[in-house]
C-alpha cells in the first residue's frame, strides 16, 4: 500500500545513441561526475555481479549532500532499480528506476523514475525535495543525451593525466596539507585568496583566486570529498573558458621510501574557445598541451611544498 505521502515522478529524453550504449554508461557509476553536472563523486561500497551499494556525493539545490543507493541491475532489460540506505533530510526515502527503451537502431528513450517522501510528511521538505528531483532530473537528463550523443565524437577531447611526487614522509602530513586548503594562500605562492567550507565533515567546497604566469587571477570553485589519509577527490564547477570538465583527486599510498603523492586530471576541452584563448590557428592538440601544462604546473607546485611540509616534519 502506497504510504499517503510518498510522491512518484517521471522524466524522460530521448537520446540519440543505441540503447545498449546508455544503459552502460548509466551502470558504470565511476563515469558520473563526468556525465551528470549534480554529481562530485561516486564509488562502490559493496559490488556483486547484479546487487551493488554506491555512495554518491552530490549537489542538490546548491547544496553538497551525500547518501549511500543500493543497485540492482538488469542489463537483459536495460533497467536499474536503486534506492538510498539512508536519506540525508529533508529526504525519508528515495528510489527509483532508470529504464532504457530502444526506439531506432541509433535512439532509445531513457526514463527516469522516482518516488520519495519527506521527513515527517512536512510539505516545505516535499516542495524542496520536488525542486531538488526535477531540477537534477532535468540536468541529468540533459548532461545524459549531450554526453551518450558526444561520446564517440569526443575521444580526442577528453583525456587523463598523472603526476606522482615520493615524499620521504608520512602519508598524514601529506594529506594534511592537501585537505588543509584553507591554509593555501599562505603556503602556496600560485593561491592569492582561498575560501574552505566544510559543514558536512569530509565534504568540502573551496573557492580559490589563483594567480598565473602572466600575473591574471582566476577564481575557481571545486567541491571536495576526502578519504583520510588516503585520497581526496574534486569536481571543479566553476571552470576556466578552455574547460567543459575539470574532475580529480589527489592520493597518497604509503611506500618503503615514505609516500607516494599524485595528483590525477580528466578533462573535457572546450573547443569552441580555443580559437578565442589561443589564437585561430590553433588546434585541438595545442588546447590540450595548453591546459595539460597549467594544470601539471600548478599541481607539481602544490605538492612540491606538500613534500617540503611532510619532510619537515620527520
Amino acid at each position: 500500500m502506497s504510504h499517503p505521502g510518498r510522491r512518484e515522478v517521471e522524466h524522460e529524453i530521448t537520446v540519440a545513441a543505441p540503447a545498449d550504449a546508455v544503459y552502460r554508461l548509466i551502470a558504470e557509476v565511476e563515469n558520473w561526475p563526468r556525465i551528470f553536472p549534480p554529481t562530485i563523486y561516486v564509488d562502490h561500497v559493496d559490488k556483486g555481479e547484479r546487487e551493488e551499494r554506491i555512495r554518491i556525493w552530490a549537489t542538490a539545490n546548491g547544496e553538497a549532500k551525500n547518501w549511500t543507493s543500493r543497485r540492482v541491475l538488469a542489463p537483459e532489460n536495460l533497467r536499474i532499480d536503486f534506492r538510498q540506505e539512508v536519506s540525508t533530510p529533508p529526504v525519508a526515502e528515495m528510489g527509483g528506476t532508470w529504464i532504457i527503451e530502444s526506439t531506432h537502431a541509433n535512439e532509445s528513450r531513457v526514463r527516469l523514475l522516482h518516488d520519495y517522501r519527506a521527513v515527517g510528511d512536512d510539505p516545505k521538505g516535499l516542495d524542496w525535495i520536488d525542486t531538488a528531483v526535477d531540477r537534477n532530473s532535468r540536468s541529468e537528463l540533459a548532461a545524459l543525451k549531450q554526453n551518450v550523443e558526444l561520446a564517440h565524437a569526443a575521444e580526442d577531447v577528453t583525456f587523463s593525466f598523472e603526476d606522482i611526487v615520493q615524499i620521504d614522509g608520512a602519508a598524514k602530513d601529506v594529506y594534511d596539507f592537501i585537505n588543509e586548503a584553507g591554509l593555501w594562500s599562505e603556503r602556496l605562492p600560485h593561491v592569492a585568496t582561498v575560501r574552505l567550507e566544510e559543514e558536512t565533515p569530509g565534504l568540502q567546497t573551496l573557492e580559490m583566486d589563483t594567480r598565473a604566469k602572466d600575473g591574471s587571477v582566476h577564481t575557481t570553485k571545486s567541491y571536495r570529498v576526502t578519504f583520510p589519509h588516503r585520497r581526496i577527490a574534486y569536481k571543479q564547477v566553476t571552470l576556466p573558458a578552455l574547460m567543459v570538465l575539470h574532475t580529480g583527486y589527489w592520493t597518497f599510498e604509503e611506500n618503503d621510501g615514505g609516500v607516494a603523492a599524485s595528483s590525477q586530471h580528466t578533462v573535457v576541452l572546450n573547443t569552441a574557445n580555443i580559437p578565442l584563448i589561443l589564437g585561430a590557428g590553433a588546434s585541438v592538440a595545442d588546447a590540450r598541451e595548453y591546459v595539460h601544462n597549467a594544470l601539471s604546473t600548478n599541481s607539481r607546485a602544490t605538492l612540491g611544498h606538500a613534500k617540503d611540509y611532510a619532510e619537515k616534519r620527520r
